[in-house]
């Protein structure tokens, strides 16, 4: 009997494409065109967003257009994949997305010009660009020479921070994309000590939380230990977990779009008094950030409680990152909660608080737990120990 697991209704994207009308206003818009892909942190956002189109292999446009319905503009090989899953129906095929020694017969196949003018319908003066810093040079100015004469305008931010606060669909969906965090890390855990590898360790959290339903991550599986372990990213490799080594992991599982992020750094053996002061010390931060995490405050205000705590320890120059941000179809998306941000946290928000340790004396630290913000306080989301020693 197949699983009853939440998703996100179909009569939800409706509501999202209603919000950008209110960007084609604002920003006087005859035109939006948002752009998405297959790259696995920040390609397929847009796209699955607003058309529950996990984006294949070739990239997308989400076409928006003021007083109507948006249309999805895909490549010849994506068309029959988003006929069956887009929550857009109005479909088009662009030449500027075909393969350039590839023939598609049976394909009907248009530039993007003559698409955007007859579903405009009028002269196109304005045109908003999502997701600019993403796509390539070549699809960059095939969209300048398809509107000549219009004007393109960067309306990447304001689309972004859409997604900010969740609705209840998308918070129960969030909410399984964190329990399938929580056995991925149980399940590293568990199979975390000496002489077995990074690898083999991600390979166990990464087995349950697909057996859990995770369709993929929103950032590589990290487990970096040892030398591995002193940058703020790092590859999984074949090394083989030491005695008294620091193991840093990093998970981030993907479920129906929407993502769970848990960092945890695991001491093995006896690694050391400094590191086992500098995971104290981000426990602290930790539970100082998650503790405030009140709508009304502002995220720039909790994210300095936890810089504090870091440079009493005497690693304030190790905190390297913003250590707050927003968690959704993104790991890591807007709103970013650093230090130059204004932004006030609200009810409904899923953030992470991710506190870090890195490119310093001794191996790297990271402790992060993600947040439901409600009126009634933060609702902690991981579930994973924050003191580990193995």
């Amino acid at each position: 009997m197949e699983k009853k697991l939440p998703t996100i209704p179909r009569e939800e994207y409706p509501q999202r494409w209603e919000k950008v009308q209110s960007i084609l206003a604002d920003s006087r818009l005859d035109l939006l065109l948002a752009y998405s892909d297959d790259r696995l942190t920040y390609g397929n956002a847009y796209a699955r967003y607003f058309a529950d189109l996990p984006a294949p292999f070739e990239d997308v446009l989400t076409m928006f257009l003021p007083g109507r319905e948006p249309a999805l503009l895909v490549g010849p090989e994506t068309i029959g994949f988003a006929q069956e899953r887009s929550a857009i129906r109005d479909i088009h095929v662009l030449a500027e997305f075909a393969a350039d020694d590839e023939d598609y017969p049976f394909t009907t196949v248009e530039p993007l010009r003559d698409v955007a003018v007859r579903c405009a319908g009028t002269a196109v003066k304005r045109v908003g660009i999502a997701g600019k810093v993403r796509m390539g040079a070549e699809l960059f100015a095939a969209i300048a020479a398809a509107f000549p004469d219009a004007e393109l305008v960067d309306v990447n931010k304001p689309l972004e921070l859409l997604r900010g606060v969740k609705s209840p669909a998308e918070l129960e969906v969030i909410r399984y994309a964190y329990r399938i965090t929580n056995l991925g890390m149980d399940a590293a855990l568990a199979a975390l000590r000496p002489g077995v590898t990074e690898r083999e360790i991600a390979a166990e959290a990464e087995y349950v939380m697909r057996r859990a339903g995770a369709e993929g991550v929103g950032i590589d599986t990290i487990v970096a230990s040892g030398p591995n372990a002193y940058h703020i990213l790092a590859k999984t490799t074949t090394r083989a977990i030491e005695p008294d080594d620091v193991v840093v992991l990093t998970f981030a599982p993907r479920y129906e779009g929407y993502h769970g992020a848990c960092g945890r750094t695991a001491l093995v053996g006896n690694p050391g008094e400094a590191s086992v002061q500098a995971v104290e010390a981000a426990i602290r931060a930790q539970e100082l950030c998650g503790r405030n995490l009140l709508p009304g405050k502002t995220g720039s205000s909790v994210e300095a409680m936890g810089r504090q705590v870091m440079g009493e320890a005497g690693y304030g120059e190790n905190f390297l990152y913003s250590g707050l941000h927003s968690v959704g179809v993104i790991e890591f998306e807007p709103p970013i909660l650093g230090p130059s941000s204004s932004t006030v946290i609200a009810e409904n928000m899923v953030i992470s608080v991710d506190i870090p340790l890195f490119e310093a004396k001794i191996p790297g630290v990271r402790m992060e737990d993600g947040y439901l913000i409600t009126a009634d306080g933060p609702q902690q989301l991981t579930a994973a120990p924050r003191m580990i020693r193995k």
